[in-house]
């Protein structure tokens, strides 16, 4: 077997990098206020789906909603203040753009690791290294 077709017969036999950005579903996040804060239902549901500390997420949280936050002990998410569901939907759809999804491919299977003191963002379907902001 030449080269030629070693190589078509791998491409044909690798999956798609979109099938799992197909498979990757964020749920949507269900917010309800009670009295003077915002709670976020499903919040331990979607660190889990993003495969990320919930620290982080809630601290991304607070810096986008400009309040102050904690969990509690059904690991639902409080947000001090009023937040409809849209303003939530867009801090979570803006962190999956940063911390999760692989800028060179698209894919979701990333992870957020240490590389020289720094915060980067590692995919492992195509092994490329993205740096990312501090929150």
């Amino acid at each position: 077997m030449d080269y030629d077709d070693s190589l078509d017969r791998a491409l044909t036999e690798t999956p798609e990098i979109n099938d799992a950005v197909e498979r990757f579903q964020v749920p949507d996040p269900e917010v309800r206020p009670e009295g003077n804060v915002t709670i976020y239902e499903n919040f331990a549901e979607t660190h889990d789906r993003l495969n990320r500390d919930q620290d982080h997420l809630l601290k991304f949280f607070q810096s986008e909603l400009g309040t102050s936050a904690s969990i509690d002990d059904r690991g639902r998410a409080r947000f001090t203040g009023d937040f409809k569901q849209s303003r939530a939907s867009d801090a979570l759809d803006e962190y999956v753009e940063t911390f999760v999804t692989c800028s060179e491919c698209g894919s979701p299977d990333t992870r957020l690791v240490e590389e020289q003191g720094a915060t980067v963002l590692k995919c492992d379907a195509c092994g490329a290294l993205s740096a990312v902001s501090e929150i």
